[in-house]
């Protein structure tokens, strides 16, 4: 995981560039989606983190978006996660 204030956004679209970055997430809430989703995009740059892939950000606690990834949502939220 790696917070956006740690980058520059010529970093940052490098990264992604390269397949380094897959999964945007916040901070604050534990929520991580793709990187087009609109309520990523709305995000303060201090809440905004990073993952190399939906893995990573579910072994650090991290639950999917509600907008982006419905149907990992629903199935989180039933348990079948």
């Amino acid at each position: 995981m790696v917070t956006h204030q740690e980058m520059s956004n010529k970093e940052l679209t490098e990264r992604i560039r390269n397949k380094n970055i897959l999964v945007g997430g916040n901070v604050k809430l534990k929520i991580y989606g793709i990187l087009g989703c609109k309520s990523g995009k709305r995000l303060k740059k201090e809440n905004r983190v990073f993952f190399r892939s939906v893995c990573e950000a579910q072994e650090l606690g991290y639950r999917p978006c509600g907008h982006c990834m419905r149907p990992e949502y629903k199935n989180w939220k039933n348990g079948s996660f």
